[in-house]
């Protein structure tokens, strides 16, 4: 399977800030204990769960080797089905929750089930992000899991599952369209996208096309579009983020600085980490921790799908546009400014709505569907963070989702409208994903 190649410019200006400081929550501070009825597997004990945070860290390496995790899309897609794999194969040993694709695999509960959840995760990866590089860590991660369950047969067994769900998965997901492609060519009239400084593209246009993992169709959620140009609406967004989003803003204070960095990460590496925090302080067996990190996967996945069906059916300028061509935007309240920078670098893709706001939304109506409430006090890290301010802590997922949207403002990136238009769009998909998929089974195998 082909993935299409990441833009090396976007690589190196933006998204290279996702390539360091992957945060791993330790399993030996969790405390939790599992229930002999659902985790047979005596080498893990209770703490078997950890295999799915172990290989959320693990997939973000072996990206990081293959790549240098140039492109949240494909990431996007491949950490949903690497997820989806593992929930897969532990459904395959004791039924539990309803499966995404393996619903041909036999069940057998002699099988290991965190073995399985392994080989699913390997067997996903390996297939996905064959370089030499990612190959070895894909196998390294695995062989720790080999050594610490032994062998016999039920070893045997769940490396068997584990490729079956594997393959289940790929084998789905291989006709989505994410090897597609779409000419684009940049607006001219005011309002209309184009290509912000530093890039002279805009990524991946075809992305509305790829076939969704949990909702119906990428346009099921589509967001209304912008105020009208000539609008106090849009005046008002359009003079905010001028005056707290330019490099040398006065008004922007140093907290909300912080926040712009700290939260201009991957959404797709963020968003984990802080799953993976709030997996030290939710208790859950292995079936649990598997769909939950399933569900979020699926759901941001989702997102980048659903947000780029909005942004290029409305295909909206950014602000740095915005600001620089104020002269033609025929309202007398918004003034241009050819001198404006953005705090930070603006991805290269249209404005509305903002889909790193959506995916933060997304991502915290999964987590507290799947962890059962939303206030889980966190603190976690940041590959973006600025030294003064590497760790930040939240009170619950819907406070970090609002931090989240909000320093899309802050860092010149996105109108107010557009942001607010995020937070709805995520929170419809995450709990869309979370409500209808992986449900608890019904039948015998599924």
């Amino acid at each position: 399977m082909k993935l299409p190649s990441p833009h090396p410019l976007l690589a190196r200006t933006l998204l290279a800030l996702a390539a360091t400081a992957l945060h791993h929550p330790a399993s030996a501070d969790r405390g939790d204990q599992a229930d002999p009825a659902t985790t047979p597997a005596a080498w893990c004990a209770g703490r078997c769960d950890a295999v799915v945070t172990d290989w959320s860290v693990a997939a973000l390496q072996v990206i990081q080797a293959a790549d240098g995790y140039q492109n949240p899309l494909t990431a996007s897609r491949a950490l949903a089905m690497l997820h989806l794999a593992m929930h897969d194969a532990v459904n395959s040993v004791r039924p539990r929750f309803r499966r995404f694709a393996a619903g041909a695999v036999a069940i057998n509960p002699a099988a290991d089930p965190a073995v399985a959840a392994s080989a699913a995760a390997a067997g996903v990866l390996a297939a996905l992000y064959p370089q030499p590089a990612a190959t070895a860590l894909t196998h390294a991660a695995h062989a720790r899991v080999l050594l610490e369950a032994g062998t016999g047969p039920r070893i045997t067994a769940a490396s068997q599952i584990g490729q079956a769900a594997a393959q289940a998965v790929l084998a789905q997901r291989s006709n989505d369209g994410s090897g597609g492609a779409e000419p684009y060519t940049e607006g001219t009239h005011p309002g209309a996208y184009r290509f912000t400084p530093p890039f002279d593209f805009t990524l991946m246009p075809h992305w509305r096309q790829v076939t969704p993992f949990g909702i119906a169709s990428a346009s099921q959620f589509r967001t209304a579009p912008p105020p009208d140009l000539a609008s106090p609406d849009y005046a008002r967004d359009f003079n905010e983020v001028r005056r707290v989003g330019g490099k040398d803003s006065a008004a922007r204070t140093t907290d909300q600085s912080h926040y712009a960095a700290f939260w201009y990460e991957l959404s797709d590496i963020g968003w984990n980490r802080v799953a993976r925090a709030a997996s030290g302080r939710v208790q859950q067996d292995l079936w649990e921790r598997a769909r939950s990190f399933a569900l979020l996967n699926m759901a941001l996945a989702d997102t980048y799908i659903a947000g780029w069906d909005s942004k290029f059916h409305h295909d909206f300028w950014r602000p740095v546009t915005a600001i620089h061509l104020a002269g033609t935007d025929g309202n007398a309240l918004t003034q241009p400014d050819a001198a404006f920078e953005p705090f930070l670098p603006t991805p290269p893709v249209p404005d509305m709505p903002s889909t790193h706001a959506a995916l933060g939304m997304a991502a915290a109506t999964v987590l507290a569907e799947t962890f059962g409430r939303d206030h889980v006090p966190i603190a976690f890290a940041s590959s973006s963070a600025l030294p003064t301010n590497a760790v930040r802590a939240f009170r619950s997922f819907s406070e970090a989702a609002r931090e989240n949207a909000d320093s899309r403002v802050r860092a010149g990136l996105h109108f107010r409208f557009a942001v607010e238009a995020g937070l709805r769009l995520g929170q419809q998909v995450g709990r869309h994903v979370a409500r209808h998929q992986l449900q608890p089974a019904g039948g015998a195998n599924d």
